[in-house]
């Protein structure tokens, strides 16, 4: 039986979700997309009649960082379930609107509060309980990383070892959008989450490290060679908890030479802080008006070239015999806008979130409580990767380019 949807977040990724959600009736039978700018959400509805998508989509107007606002929009619409696009600053408030109305939720990014640059799981870990006693399911993180890249590792930890050892999720992004400075999704979050301290998992501890100060050339298949760099990753949280027999955990992403440049001079004069300073007898966030002069990254997509390739290498035992696996997606940006007029970070992140709500939908991921992806059967998710626009492939007992 297809159900309605609640879709809050109306930006490059909101747009992808709502049209993977349009195209496919028979699982999502109305689709309703909420954002504090319903000019926005009327837009994107207008593209998806225009492109002539079979299930109609209804647009309203709300203050996600409102919980009386959420509950009123929430009763109205009568979701199944809410899918949160919005911002992490408001993962905790669509949250308890989702319980005091008693509809299931889901999300593509951690809760992090707006005036730390930090980000955890523990603020919605504590949902658990209250998810549970209410029969209602909170799905974490279900974009492609965090979402797929904890499928992949649940796959190959179900398929292929006894025990994982080592993992490394690698993110290359070998797309050319043409402006001098610009991130492929919120600049507020983007540059928040690469200027902060870097930090892996070995031995059963943290190790942290200054930001993108440990880095090396990584092979991407179909790409070639980039410099890459380590970051905390907030899957990285989850992954060593449900799977205890990893000795290191790694997150690494690429980034052009340009990009660092623009990045350590913003930096450097005070344009990523995150602390108010006066203006003209205001008080303004230096990030926030640099987010409000780059690039909208919705507006990347049209003129984009190149593929992503995002994926886990993975490295341990089965049968007691060393073992290595290696399973990934590329993705190219100009494909993603013919198909959704989007670039291809928003796609690789909006195609998960879609097949999130569909597998807690159809029941193959329905339990009560609050989960993150890799604690679901990976099998059916993995299935629709193929179909819905991300298909995957692996290689197993390659050489893989890190050392052990």
């Amino acid at each position: 039986m297809s159900k309605k949807v609640l879709i809050i977040g109306a930006g490059g990724v909101g747009n992808v979700v709502v049209k993977k959600c349009a195209m496919n009736p028979d699982v999502f039978s109305e689709v309703v997309l909420a954002s504090r700018t319903k000019r926005k959400c009327d837009a994107i509805a207008e593209e998806c009649a225009k492109i002539g998508l079979p299930t109609k989509v209804q647009t309203a107007q709300v203050d996600a960082d409102n919980v009386p606002e959420l509950v009123t929009l929430i009763n109205e619409v009568k979701p199944f379930m809410v899918i949160n696009v919005a911002l992490p600053y408001q993962d905790l408030t669509i949250m308890d609107a989702c319980l005091e109305t008693g509809v299931h939720y889901m999300d593509t990014a951690n809760y992090e509060p707006k005036d730390v640059a930090k980000f955890e799981y523990s603020w919605q870990w504590a949902y658990q309980e209250r998810f549970k006693e209410a029969g209602l399911m909170a799905l974490l993180g279900c974009g492609f990383d965090p979402g797929v890249t904890q499928v992949y590792t649940a796959y190959a930890n179900k398929h292929h070892f006894d025990e994982m050892h080592y993992l490394d999720i690698i993110d290359c992004n070998a797309g050319d959008h043409g402006k001098a400075f610009a991130t492929n999704f919120n600049p507020e979050i983007n540059i928040r989450e690469i200027t902060q301290k870097g930090k892996y998992w070995e031995n059963g501890e943290w190790v942290e490290i200054e930001a993108m100060s440990i880095h090396k050339p990584i092979d991407y298949p179909g790409i070639g060679p980039k410099e890459s760099y380590v970051l905390y990753h907030e899957e990285l949280e989850s992954l060593v908890k449900n799977f205890p027999t990893l000795k290191r955990a790694r997150f690494w992403m690429t980034f052009g030479q340009q990009y660092i440049t623009h990045l350590n001079v913003l930096e450097n004069v005070g344009m990523t802080s995150i602390k108010p300073i006066k203006f003209q007898g205001m008080d303004i966030v230096p990030l926030e008006f640099l987010k409000a002069v780059l690039p909208e990254p919705g507006t990347l997509g049209e003129n984009y070239s190149g593929e992503t390739s995002i994926g886990c290498q993975i490295k341990g035992i089965k049968d007691g015999v060393d073992k290595t696996y290696y399973v990934w997606n590329n993705c190219k940006h100009q494909d993603c806008w013919k198909e959704v007029q989007a670039q291809g970070v928003s796609y690789t992140t909006g195609v998960p979130a879609m097949i999130g709500a569909m597998m807690m939908i159809t029941g193959e991921w329905m339990k009560p409580g609050v989960w993150n992806c890799e604690e679901m059967n990976p099998d059916p998710f993995m299935a629709m990767l193929n179909v819905h626009g991300l298909p995957w492939n692996e290689i197993v007992d390659g050489t893989l380019p890190h050392e052990y």
